[in-house]
């Protein structure tokens, strides 16, 4: 749980990068990378007082660059087929804000290393972009998952040491589903996220 809990921390710094053709996945991450490596380390942004602001700001630039429906998508496996377009949407909105409440606060106190991107490999409309990160003096392999959105590729999984993030809430929520179908899991995460904000 732990490297889970790092993982969108470790997406945000990419300072080192090779020379890849504009339109390819670790292209298209990189406006979004930028910003938030701005952002995190804009003084005018810092403090409690400025937390509401820097949170807003920084997940604006997460979804430019993460498809938080195809990862809700996933998570949620067969029973996504078995719910309406206005349910898969609400379902978004809630997994989405989950993610924000869970991982946000560590990426505004992450002060980790330089992230090498390694490779780049494409099939089809799938990509996996293979980075290094070097973490107490060991370099750990990072990659992420990408679909082509359009004409854009976003992230919908991260993967460290074989352990996916997307595969993570599968496995917390498949017990939900089998018992209490979609309306409790939502329910679940509705008290999670409620929690969150009561602890603001």
């Amino acid at each position: 749980m732990k490297l889970i809990a790092q993982l969108l921390c470790i997406l945000l710094f990419a300072f080192t990068v090779p020379v890849i053709a504009s339109g390819s996945p670790t292209e298209d991450l990189k406006p979004s990378l930028n910003s938030l490596v701005d952002l995190l380390g804009d003084e005018s942004l810092k403090g409690e007082e400025k937390k509401d602001e820097r949170r807003t700001k920084i997940m604006d630039e997460i979804k430019k660059s993460f498809d938080f429906r195809e990862m809700s998508r996933r998570v949620m496996g067969s029973t996504w087929r078995e719910i309406d377009t206005a349910e898969q949407e609400n379902f978004t909105n809630i997994m989405t804000k989950l993610l924000e409440n869970v991982y946000v606060g560590k990426l505004e106190t992450y002060t980790g290393g330089d992230i090498e991107y390694v490779s780049e490999n494409i099939k089809g409309q799938r990509a996996q972009v293979t980075t290094l990160i070097e973490d107490n003096g060991v370099k750990l392999p990072v990659h992420y998952i990408m679909r082509q959105d359009g004409q854009k590729w976003k992230v919908y999984d991260i993967n460290i040491e074989g352990v996916s993030l997307v595969r993570n809430y599968q496995e917390q929520f498949k017990s939900i589903l089998r018992k209490e179908k979609y309306a409790g899991l939502v329910k679940v995460l509705e008290d999670k996220n409620k929690t969150f904000a009561e602890e603001k």
